[in-house]
């Protein structure tokens, strides 16, 4: 199967629940009891939303349940599309990127998240939101949480906030490949990242993580990102999705060498030295 296709990602889905993973929202990581084997279906809906659609779909004919993040954008803000997705029953969330917008006046970004999670809520009962990155922006829209706190509005997470990644391993398909993070500016997790590397978790296309899954070396808590505009099963959509990917990633790397305060790490406790001691399979 060609990768980054909407059949691919159904052996994904697939091969996770034969290897007995039960693929859940980013709200139900924080029910108090979880699966012994999970996978988070986490999506950045950053454009074309009809293809999130798509992947909805095949989820809910799987009995999966996903969250789909969503920008304030008419490149991923579709009310048709965000209504057949919660009826399907995901979970949609805020995909904000406030301090971007508002060009990193506080005091507007903090009005402004507030007024676009009332608008998404009137959707979903929203309880999680999600940063995106920009990458050609020089904000960073989780400055935001320094000086206010997005628990008072009633939001019960943010995947780069309040996940336990010294328990849960990241993959995320940043980059149109899943070793992406090299040429992220902003969807990686400093300091686990290069641990899970060591550790050999670490695979470059969607072939290579299925045969990971069957070996029994995929971790047992897992957060998968996907971005749905990659995948597709129109071939003049994939052609021009990889050939635009690319032509980003070269841009990436140049902001990485040129700009380094976008690399700034997260707020989180230190990994311990060896990953493999933390990672359960």
């Amino acid at each position: 199967m060609r990768d980054f296709s909407l059949d691919i990602y159904r052996e994904l889905l697939e091969t996770l629940q034969r290897q007995g993973y039960k693929l859940i929202s980013y709200a139900d990581y924080f029910a108090k009891k979880r699966p012994e084997k999970f996978v988070i279906l986490r999506h950045d809906v950053d454009a074309k939303p009809w293809n999130s659609l798509k992947t909805a779909q095949i989820e809910a004919s799987l009995g999966a349940k996903a969250t789909y993040y969503f920008r304030v954008g008419k490149e991923s803000n579709v009310p048709e599309v965000i209504k057949a997705i919660v009826q399907l029953g995901h979970e949609i969330g805020y995909h904000y990127e406030d301090m971007s917008l508002c060009n990193g006046d506080v005091e507007k970004a903090w009005t402004h998240f507030q007024t676009w999670l009332e608008y998404f809520r009137q959707y979903y009962a929203v309880e999680t939101i999600c940063m995106h990155g920009a990458p050609t922006s020089k904000w960073d829209s989780k400055d935001l949480w320094k000086k206010y706190d997005y628990k008072t509005l009633g939001v019960i997470g943010e995947p780069y906030m309040d996940t336990d990644f010294s328990d849960v391993f990241y993959l995320t398909d940043t980059g149109r490949c899943w070793d992406g993070y090299k040429v992220s500016v902003r969807d990686k997790i400093p300091g686990y990242q290069e641990e899970w590397t060591k550790a050999g978790l670490t695979w470059n296309d969607t072939h290579e993580v299925l045969v990971a899954i069957h070996a029994g070396r995929f971790p047992k808590h897992v957060m998968i990102t996907t971005h749905p505009q990659r995948w597709t099963d129109s071939t003049s959509e994939w052609w021009k999705e990889l050939v635009l990917q690319n032509c980003k990633n070269i841009a990436k790397k140049l902001i990485l060498r040129s700009n380094s305060p976008h690399a700034r790490r997260l707020s989180r406790p230190q990994p311990a030295r060896d990953a493999s001691e933390r990672i359960t399979f």
